[in-house]
């Protein structure tokens, strides 16, 4: 087994679109979870606050920086995740595409290494 973050990215128009109907979509995403969990393959989900609630830390200068809200140019923005475990890629990928989510936005599937897979120091 693999485990696979499903990440939930959105744009300003499909979070609105989204938002237009949030009981529904509530609905909708506590079913898949529901689904997921009966499958066993649900270790974690969790949406995220406004990105206008956040603080981004810069590391791009000699000391970080610290300023409010998402970055000034980001066209899609995190929005919440899935982290499934699952057989493959092809399985997490199919869980994806059953993700409830306003038109436009999109589900990025990314693998999460294991501990044996991380370097280690000293060896």
């Amino acid at each position: 087994m693999s485990k696979y973050l499903l990440i939930m990215r959105g744009t300003d128009e499909s979070n609105a679109a989204m938002m237009a109907d949030i009981d529904a979509m509530m609905a909708t995403t506590r079913q898949f979870i529901e689904e997921m969990v009966k499958a066993g393959v649900l270790l974690a989900a969790e949406g995220l606050d406004d990105p206008g609630q956040g603080v981004v830390v810069d590391f791009s200068g000699e000391a970080p920086v610290v300023t409010d809200g998402p970055y000034g140019e980001t066209k899609e923005l995190f929005g919440g995740f899935f982290l499934v475990d699952v057989a493959s890629k092809e399985e997490a990928v199919e869980w994806a595409k059953r993700v409830p989510a306003a038109p436009g936005a999109k589900i990025e599937v990314r693998r999460v290494p294991g501990s044996d897979e991380v370097p280690q120091v000293g060896k």
